[in-house]
């Protein structure tokens, strides 16, 4: 398939705090602290150009603060970034706290700033010429302006027949926002990328391949991202395949979901089948997860 990937989504600076011991309330531990380019957004558009989708374009929204460093990022990441720039609020920012142990565990504190401020006077139809994919990050539907942006770009690609992906994002948010309206305003969208904890969430359901054919009797198109367990990939209500893990020494797991949709939707732009293409987002999952931040390294992938 030809023509382009448009990712809209958020793009955040993160500050990435590894430390090596339990945290110590009240008092210091030790840790790594970097700051890096983030956003579940901006990952997956700077994951799909590393994989070699060669127009990948970004929509967001950042404060003043930040905006000629994060277009500098995203430029040499590849991609092509379309920012708006926010008058009135910071660029978002997110503190990852990594567990320094093997499983690299992270827990993240969000300040989404100009990111979820993102509305549809930010959007325009002519954002889609010469676009094959829309992908969408599930972080748009947790702020009233931006659920009513996502709205209008569903509309806009389904006018031109454009496919459009959705990854849930967070399972914190999901449960704030509710499965039964998080599903409702996904509606019309052709492929769903939830993580393991957000498929069972979506659908109440505790396994998480029952998770996945469930939700494929209401998306086309259900990816759930496993982690350590690879990827299930199911349509019509059933399990179509379980792609297994790559394997990987963990560094720090930020960002692994990112890497694997955005390596899934390059494949998928390059004509690979769906399972194919969750092989892909597996490969690019574990070189996420042995790297510091949500980005990919430089060089090819």
């Amino acid at each position: 398939m030809s023509g382009a990937l448009l990712v809209v989504g958020d793009i955040v600076t993160d500050v990435v705090a590894r430390h090596t011991g339990p945290l110590a309330p009240g008092t210091d531990t030790a840790a790594a602290i970097r700051t890096l380019p983030g956003g579940a957004g901006a990952n997956v558009a700077c994951w799909a150009a590393h994989w070699g989708c060669p127009d990948v374009r970004l929509l967001g929204r950042v404060g003043a603060d930040a905006a000629a460093w994060h277009e500098r990022q995203l430029t040499g990441a590849g991609v092509r970034p379309r920012l708006v720039v926010d008058a009135e609020a910071a660029t978002g920012t997110v503190i990852c706290l990594v567990d320094g142990s093997a499983a690299a565990e992270r827990t993240f504190l969000t300040d989404s700033g100009a990111s979820l401020r993102l509305g549809p006077s930010d959007w325009s139809d002519g954002l889609l010429d010469g676009v094959a994919r829309l992908h969408l990050s599930g972080y748009l539907l947790f702020s009233e302006r931006s659920r009513a942006l996502v709205g209008v770009a569903l509309a806009g690609a389904r006018a031109r027949g454009v496919a459009v992906s959705l990854d849930p994002a967070s399972a914190g948010f999901l449960t704030e926002l509710g499965a039964s309206r998080f599903l409702a305003l996904a509606e019309g969208v052709d492929v769903l990328l939830p993580s393991r904890d957000e498929a069972c969430l979506l659908t109440g359901l505790p396994d998480p391949a029952d998770a996945a054919a469930k939700l494929s009797r209401q998306v086309p198109l259900v990816v759930a991202k496993q982690g350590a367990h690879g990827a299930l990939v199911a349509a019509e209500g059933r399990v179509l395949a379980r792609v297994p893990a790559a394997p990987a020494v963990p560094r720090d797991t930020t960002g692994a979901g990112d890497a694997f949709t955005g390596a899934f939707l390059a494949a998928l732009l390059a004509g690979a089948a769906p399972e194919e293409a969750a092989v892909e987002g597996c490969r690019a999952g574990a070189m996420a997860v042995e790297g510091v931040g949500g980005r990919p390294p430089s060089g090819a992938g």
